[in-house]
Parts: structure tokens; sequence; C-alpha cells
């Protein structure tokens, strides 16, 4: 198989370890929560939990991966075999998003497309959004078009594919957010939803908001899903991990917090205030915003960067999935990468299709009450990376033991938050992970 190709450098790593972490959980999840559970206060949350929390967990991944060299797969069988298992359940993970995440990689081209062709007018009508993830052929020709350019960057391998198309689309998502951030608190009525959104609340500080934070923290920096394990095993020896892990965190969140400047002035500017802020997910991106854009001056042109940056952010993160699937494969067989990568879309497309399809001739069909696209984000969500999370830290904390991933560290510098590090994996992590879980669970069927 020869030997395993890796990042050119540190700059190539950051920018596309943060290319995971930056995807759509980002741009629409974290304004959402940032608004609901109020403003600052959620942002001073998110950022203790995340030089603790989430800090903890991406640098447990990326030592797992460059000290085995291995895939999620093998990783964990690598370093005690008895516990194999942690790696076959943590694979199943990206296996299920791909798919469905390309569908909703698909709408993002659709509206970005809109966008190009003038058509923002037609995308700001209260029925525009529903009325295309209803139809059979148009969801699945933008799904089909998502999944081809994913396939198309995830080819060229680790060095010529992966690193070089995120070392150009990551500092154009980074000056597109700031462009639109930009723009946007320059509109009148703005400056409330900015100062809404910094100022923190402390009376709406609650137990929830805490394990929000920390939900969104965990889901955000794409761990839990092999992606972190798998980018870990390309990095470099003499890559300083530690340092790494922290300008990975820095993108995600001053993404993250570009994105709630994006959105929540820009809803309390057109759409009234704190309450429409706090509306989530496909309803906030497909429907409000381009309601918002369609009565802004240049709203067309600003909806256009907006789509595009929207666009970044999930082919960035699809492509860290892919490259998770498709590293898998490379490890079991000795074929082509081309074969590989033409095997993953088709099998990820015949698996796309029954999400597509549950918003439109398969509607009615519904699972423990989900579409079908919502089950599968269940699954994965709420249930399995929890789970492999806190399996992780258990089997880090109490078998391999934190002593082991600090040797790896310390190969290229010294370990500065070792025994913070200590703590959190073996007992705030594990704890945590037991609140997410449990409280996830809960409030789905609550």
């Amino acid at each position: 198989m020869g030997e395993k190709k890796k990042f050119t450098g540190k700059i190539g790593f950051i920018l596309t370890a943060a290319g995971s972490a930056v995807g759509l959980g980002n741009l629409w999840r974290f304004p959402y929560l940032a608004a609901k559970y109020g403003g600052g206060t959620f942002l001073l949350t998110y950022l203790i939990l995340a030089v603790t929390f989430g800090f903890t967990l991406m640098l447990t991944e990326i030592t797992i991966g460059r000290k085995t060299g291995a895939s999620v797969l093998r990783a964990f069988g690598i370093l005690n075999e008895k516990y194999k298992f942690i790696g076959y359940l943590t694979a199943i993970v990206p296996i299920i998003i791909f798919p469905y995440y390309c569908v909703i990689g698909g709408w993002v081209v659709k509206y970005f497309t809109v966008y190009l062709a003038k058509e923002s007018m037609a995308a700001a009508q209260d029925t525009y959004f529903e009325s295309f993830i209803s139809q059979t052929t148009q969801p699945i020709l933008f799904l089909s078009i998502f999944l081809i350019a994913t396939a198309g960057i995830v080819v060229g391998g680790v060095e010529k594919g992966i690193e070089k198309f995120n070392k150009i689309l990551m500092p154009i998502l980074i000056l597109l957010s700031i462009f639109v951030a930009g723009y946007g608190l320059t509109v009148p009525g703005s400056m409330s939803g900015l100062m809404y959104y910094i100022t923190p609340d402390f009376h709406k500080v609650s137990f929830q908001s805490v394990v929000a934070a920390a939900g969104q923290l965990f889901y955000s920096l794409s761990l839990a899903m092999g992606i972190m394990i798998t980018y870990g095993s390309y990095m470099k020896k003499d890559e300083k991990i530690e340092s790494c892990v922290k300008y990975i965190e820095i993108f995600d969140t001053g993404i993250a917090f570009i994105a709630g400047l994006i959105v929540v002035p820009a809803v309390f500017a057109f759409a009234g205030g704190e309450k429409a802020a706090s509306t989530s997910g496909p309803s906030l991106m497909f429907v409000m915003l381009p309601k918002i854009f369609a009565n802004m001056k240049f709203g067309s042109v600003i909806g256009g960067a907006f789509f595009m940056l929207v666009l970044l952010a999930a082919i960035t993160s699809s492509i860290s999935l892919m490259e998770t699937i498709v590293s898998m494969i490379e490890e079991k067989v000795r074929w082509n990468r081309k074969i590989i990568c033409f095997i993953v879309i088709v099998i990820g497309f015949a698996m796309a299709i029954p999400s597509t399809l549950g918003f439109g001739i398969w509607s009615e069909f519904k699972i423990l009450k989900f579409s079908i696209l919502d089950f599968f984000d269940f699954i994965s969500n709420t249930v399995l990376m929890p789970i492999t999370a806190l399996l992780m830290c258990l089997f880090v904390g109490y078998v391999l033991k934190p002593e082991a991933i600090a040797e790896e560290i310390n190969k290229s510098e010294e370990f500065k938050r070792k025994k913070l590090y200590n703590i959190v994996i073996k007992y705030i992590a594990p704890i945590f992970l037991i609140i997410i879980l449990a409280t996830s669970i809960y409030s789905t069927f609550h």
C-alpha cells in the first residue's frame, strides 16, 4: 500500500482540520442557540467549554491518529486489541452522516444558483423552500452536483486534493464571512441585535444553556466521527499537536462567532428581534434569511455571498466525511483511490436518495415520528456520537492512560495543559457526555 501520505505542513493541517470543523452547524445552529440562551452569556459559556472540554476531545482524537498512523477503523485496535470495537462503532458515524449531509449540501447549491441567476425574490417566497425539497428531480440533481464536487477534491488525495483545496477555500470563507457580517452591521436596526448578541444576560444562564453549549461544541468541532483521527494520521511527527488544536479552535470559534454576527443583527433589523432570531435550522437559513436579503439594500449580492459562504463551509466538511470513509477502505483493500472514491459516491448517492425523497413522495413514511433525514441525524448526532466520544474518554482515561497521549504530544513540544487534560479526560468529559446523551434523547421525545 506504500507509505501513508502526510500533510505538507502546519498551515495545511490547521486549515484542513478547521475546514472540517467549520460546517453547517456553525452557520445555522450556533446563531440560533446564541439567540435562545442570552447572546453574550452563551458565547462566554461556549468559550470556556472550548478551551476545556472541546480542547481535550480534539487533542485526544488527533493524537490517537498520529500515534497509530491509522484510520479510525484500526486505530483503537492498534492501541489495545480488546477495544477495537470503539473504532468500528465510530466508523459507522461518517457512513450515516455523509449521504444526508450531501442532501443538505445540494440545497445550498440550489440556493447559491438561485442568487447567481438573480432570482432572489423567488427564494424569499414563503413556500419556495418547501416546494423545492418536496420535488423529486431537482433535489436529486443538486445532491449529485454536491457529491461529485466533494469527490473531485477527495480523489486528489491528501496533499494534491484535500490540503490544496482547503488552503484556497478557507481563506475565501473567512473573507466572505467578514464581508457579509460587516455589511449586515451597517443596516439600520442591526445595532440592537449586535448588543443582544454580545452582551451577557446572566439571568439566562441555566443548566440547559451549558448543556446546549457543550452539545454545540461537540458537534461543531467534528468530534466522534473519526475525522480528527483520520487527519491526525496524516500529521507529521514533528508538528506540534497542542498548538495546532489551539489554532483549529480559534478558527472554528471565530467563524461561529461571525456567523452569529451575520444572522442575529440582521434578524433583529428585519424580522422582529429575539423571538425570530431563535428560529433554528433549515427554516432560518432557507426561509427567513432569503426574506431578509430581499428587504436589504444590495440584498441579492449579500445573499449570493452568504450562500457561497455556506457552500464553502458545507463542502470543506463533506470532504472530511468522505475522506474518513475512503481512508478506512484504503486500509482494507489495495485498490486505486479513484475506484474507491467512485464506489463511495455510488453508495453515498444510493443512501442519500431516501433522505431526499423523505421530503417528497416518501414524506408519509416516518421512523419514530422522524422524517428519514431527521432519523439518520438523530441516530448519528444524538445517539452514536456522544456514546463513541464517551467510550473514547473512558478508554484513554482508564485503559490506555493519559500518559500515553502526553508521551506522543511531547515528541514535538512540551505538553503545557497536561494537568487540565488529565482531569477533563477522566472526570469532566465523561460526565458531560452522559448528560448530553441523556438530555438530548429526553428532549427529543418530550
